[in-house]
């Protein structure tokens, strides 16, 4: 079977360690928050969840990194999160990452793949 893919955003939605994209997956019936960032060039995408709870990570809408512009940060607990992994890195997340999402950059644009 085919590989779908639902257009997200176009690339330049998304700065280099900067501000991501917010968007919404159906996970279970239901829309849950997600985003788009992006790191090293390369593009990520997350259910905008905290691993410690499901609060949403952006301080403000599409803020997830730090001020060191190196980590994902959630503005509730603190907790740290690698932006190439979502791995658990300090914090009250407590060795549980975020939840990744299979996103893909093609043409200048931003996929869900789906």
């Amino acid at each position: 079977m085919a590989q779908e893919q639902r257009l997200i955003c176009a690339s330049e939605a998304v700065a280099e360690s900067g501000t991501g994209f917010r968007f919404t997956v159906k996970s279970y019936g239901r829309d849950e928050p997600a985003f788009v960032i992006r790191y090293q060039g390369k593009v990520y995408g997350y259910l905008n969840q905290c691993g410690h709870v499901p609060a949403e990570l952006d301080w403000q809408p599409g803020e997830f990194f730090d001020d060191s512009k190196i980590y994902l940060i959630c503005s509730i607990h603190g907790a740290l999160y690698a932006p190439d992994s979502g791995r658990c890195l300090g914090g009250r997340c407590q060795g549980k990452g975020l939840k990744a999402l299979a996103v893909s950059e093609i043409d200048d644009k931003i996929f869900l793949d789906q």
